[in-house]
């Protein structure tokens, strides 16, 4: 402890810690929130504020808005690394011990008290708020295998410390607040307030330095549980969170964070722009949809499981059909319908509408199509495709129909270059980004009655 102090380095509690770090960031316009998309003008300057003024936070919204995602990103506010004693159960700074061993251990060593160095990644924690989390589990318990070595019961070192004492000098996430029980929530009061603890009978007054920061769905309120008044009363912020407002940031999701390439030797597949646009639509038709039950929300993972399952459906082609295993795997609309099962069991529907679940979804993912094919390529110029249908011709594809075979049966098409590059795809060349930019014309045909479609056995006849 003594050449830390000879450093200089300066003691400050965990919320002037952020409070600083954040304030250096917005002044360098440096990012403060590293991956969280489409909250800039809403749910970010109340989180910012929040920090500033200290306060701890509960942050409410639907599934899958991104809350514990935002949570996790607070603790990289930290510094990069903060002393601690060495061998502290609850990391204590050197300069302001807090436990009964640490306190002892300065007073006995002094400057020769033994600092460690802890990792910002180290200083989180986050417990999911089961019905079965105890007290003992979030605050402390006494610990046997120390009473048995010979202390007494009274002796503060028995004491098996929680999972917040353990993040003292830290950030810790309480997820799903109201699953906990009311008598548990009760525990967290002094920690909220006072800033301390207290396990059984013990005289103990543990002084806490934690920012704490709790989720919740705000129809758990009465559905599974509720947060007891106290306990809101003592968060300094409350905080509500949303499903991204524009389209635009429901692309920049599903294009962060669905995984559909992989390692060098296995570059899965691509998802051309038109379709991860489609799938956007979709997503937000189905949580506009008055048959689908709007308190359980359409989680950011609907559209993010839609773009990987699409993405896998192309890789499935090219192994399956032996003229497409030479090919780049591209996803196509004739990959699309076959997602709609897997997907079924992420959107809570109304009662009434019971065993059409996968008929809604299905006329919402049409409706999707339509609209990106008027956006994308209202009024341009489809003679040259239209054209192959003039003497009763007819196309055939499907999920299982390759690329070149495709376009063999296509045949030349004029315009189409200026198609590909109206759907993002200028300058490209690959048999299968062809494909996949005629199937969604002839699709888009279909959808605005300009073709008719067969449809049978995951294959689509499309003619006049």
């Amino acid at each position: 402890m003594g050449a830390l102090k000879a450093s200089g380095h300066p003691y400050r509690t965990v919320k002037q810690e952020i409070r600083e770090n954040l304030l250096a960031r917005m002044r360098a316009g440096q990012d403060r929130f590293p991956g969280i998309v489409g909250f800039d003008q809403t749910v970010l300057p109340h989180v910012e504020r929040a920090l500033l003024a200290g306060h701890d936070i509960i942050l409410l919204g639907e599934r899958g808005q991104g809350k514990t995602r935002l949570i996790r990103t607070l603790a990289g506010l930290l510094d990069e690394w903060t002393p601690a004693v060495a061998g502290c159960e609850i990391n204590d700074h050197p300069y302001a011990p807090a436990c009964a061993r640490c306190r002892r251990l300065a007073a006995e060593l002094g400057d020769d008290l033994p600092v460690t160095w802890r990792h910002r990644a180290d200083r989180y924690g986050e417990k999911l708020a089961t019905p079965d989390t105890s007290v003992g589990d979030l605050i402390g318990d006494i610990d046997p295998v120390k009473v048995a070595e010979g202390r007494t019961l009274g002796d503060p070192e028995t004491i098996h410390f929680g999972l917040v004492p353990r993040t003292n000098r830290g950030v810790f996430s309480l997820n799903e607040l109201p699953d906990l029980a009311e008598r548990i929530q009760v525990a967290l009061l002094n920690v909220l307030e006072e800033r301390d603890i207290g396990v059984r009978g013990y005289s103990l007054r543990l002084p806490l330095d934690i920012v704490l920061v709790a989720s919740a769905n705000p129809e758990d309120y009465t559905n599974r549980g509720r947060i007891i008044t106290p306990l809101k009363d003592r968060f300094g912020a409350e905080i509500r969170t949303h499903y991204p407002l524009s389209l635009e940031d429901e692309l920049d999701l599903i294009n962060q964070e669905a995984e559909v390439s992989w390692e060098a030797s296995d570059p899965g597949a691509e998802l051309p722009v038109h379709l991860t646009e489609v799938i956007a639509r979709f997503t937000r038709l189905v949580r506009e949809s008055p048959a689908v039950d709007g308190r359980s929300g359409v989680s950011a993972r609907f559209a993010i499981a839609a773009a990987e399952s699409a993405a896998a459906a192309a890789v499935r082609r090219t192994a399956l059909v032996a003229e497409a295993r030479d090919e780049v795997p591209v996803a196509r609309v004739a990959d699309l319908p076959g997602i709609v099962p897997t997907l079924r069991g992420k959107v809570e529907f109304e009662v009434s509408e019971e065993g059409r679940e996968e008929e809604i979804l299905d006329h919402l993912l049409r409706r999707a199509i339509a609209e990106t094919f008027r956006a994308r390529l209202g009024g341009a110029d489809l003679s040259g495709l239209l054209a192959k249908f003039e003497d009763g011709g007819s196309i055939e594809s499907g999920e299982l129909v390759s690329a070149s075979e495709l376009l063999r049966r296509t045949g030349e098409v004029p315009g189409l270059a200026k198609i590909m590059a109206r759907l993002g795809m200028e300058g490209r060349e690959s048999f299968g980004e062809a494909a996949a930019a005629i199937e969604f014309v002839l699709e888009g045909l279909y959808l605005i009655r300009r073709l008719s479609k067969d449809s049978s056995d995951g294959t689509a006849t499309y003619r006049t």
